[in-house]
């Protein structure tokens, strides 16, 4: 089950991961990069998410000291509790959108890196609170910009493949533009991410802010929610449930998945880099969704079935990310399999079952990417938000 903190919440806080290789609630730590010097100080942004917290462990592991920032809308404090004893460690609940706070919690530290994190990333999420998501990739990121400027920190913006849209180039280069529809029901993310790159660059370019963008392709493992929609834990708690696995349209469409790990890896070459433009990290072994629940079906031992639905809006029909930037620059790629990372991810959710079960009934009719239908006045959904208990 998924351990809770023992008590209220404090500063410091903490987080869990596991090891894609031994199953502990362990990594490989990520080695200090080397004639740094001295310890590093970074805030993470959005660091009670599911990258967030992965994030604050690695940059712990390898010796750095970490303040995480969040408002715990969509994070969760549980994501956090192994690092509460750490004397690098310290958490702070605030809202990067209110920059008088931001200031005010932060007042007096050392920063040398910031990562802005902060964001619904699942659809469910930025569904639910769409203007808020719009505010978090305005306003946050300026703010989280201005912290970085202010201490000529390093500053890098999680961004997302979703800036590509419904991609009509394949595979996806940091060059191409995109094919994104600004009002439809996934533009509050897909804008927000666009915005946000757009003002990082401008803070680059008229500032001399040291900025770098990460555009994160599909990533999945421990620590997703069960609700949180995305295609990968949908089929997994669907599957574990016993439950038919939603496809949305033939199958045939196709994503890239990457294994948390090896994200993170690639998000710390890029806070240790110079690279100031956008740059694609993700796993380009591409698949059909079809497969992909085959896959997890067969790997989670269900005998589910799989049931068909009409496409959804705006869902695009294929996505891989071209990783050639991030191999020459960063000198990064994925290292992690498909059948590794689903074990662990499977093997993780397997241990939770209140939550996979009562993620059930908000499960049907999950799309691709995560468009589930939800009744925002079905006040139940807010259970799913919670802390699972112990």
């Amino acid at each position: 089950m998924l351990r809770s903190p023992t008590g209220t919440l404090l500063t410091p806080e903490v987080a869990v991961t596991q090891s894609p290789s031994n199953g502990t609630n362990r990594r490989t730590p990520h080695p200090a990069p080397e004639k740094r010097g001295t310890t590093l100080h970074t805030v993470v942004s959005g660091g009670a998410g599911f990258l967030g917290s992965h994030l604050c462990e690695a940059l712990l592991d390898r010796g750095d000291s970490v303040t995480c920032v969040d408002n715990l809308v969509t994070g969760r404090e549980g994501n956090l509790s192994h690092l509460r004893q750490n004397p690098h460690f310290s958490f702070v609940r605030v809202d990067v959108t209110d920059r008088e706070a931001i200031n005010l919690a932060l007042s007096g530290l050392r920063v040398d890196a910031v990562a802005h994190l902060a964001s619904a990333a699942s659809p469910p999420d930025y569904h639910r609170i769409p203007l808020e998501t719009l505010r978090v990739g305005s306003r946050g990121t300026e703010n989280m910009l201005e912290l970085a400027n202010g201490h000529g920190a390093r500053f890098i913006l999680a961004s997302t493949s979703e800036v590509y849209g419904d991609p009509q180039v394949h595979p996806q280069r940091e060059d191409y533009w995109g094919n994104v529809n600004p009002t439809g029901p996934r533009s509050v993310y897909d804008e927000a991410k666009r915005y946000a790159e757009a003002v990082t660059s401008a803070y680059g370019r008229t500032r001399g802010t040291n900025v770098g963008i990460a555009r994160i392709f599909n990533t999945y493992g421990p620590r997703m929610r069960a609700i949180d929609g995305r295609v990968v834990t949908s089929f997994i708690a669907q599957a574990l449930n016993g439950d038919a696995l939603s496809i949305y349209g033939d199958g045939s469409q196709t994503r890239s998945f990457c294994y948390v790990d090896d994200l993170i890896r690639g998000l710390i070459a890029l806070l240790d880099s110079s690279h100031s433009g956008p740059i694609n990290i993700g796993n380009p072994s591409e698949r059909t969704v079809a497969s992909l629940a085959e896959l997890i079906v067969a790997l989670s031992g269900s005998d589910s079935d799989i049931e068909y639905f009409p496409l959804p809006t705006d869902d695009p029909t294929r996505r891989k990310p071209n990783i050639d930037l991030a191999m020459s620059a960063l000198e990064w790629m994925p290292r992690v399999g498909i059948l590794q990372g689903l074990k662990q991810t499977i093997a993780w959710f397997a241990g939770r079952p209140d939550e996979v079960r009562d993620a059930a009934p908000f499960l049907v009719g999950a799309q691709p990417d995560g468009q589930v239908d939800i009744d925002r006045s079905d006040n139940s959904l807010e259970r799913l938000y919670a802390e699972p208990a112990a």
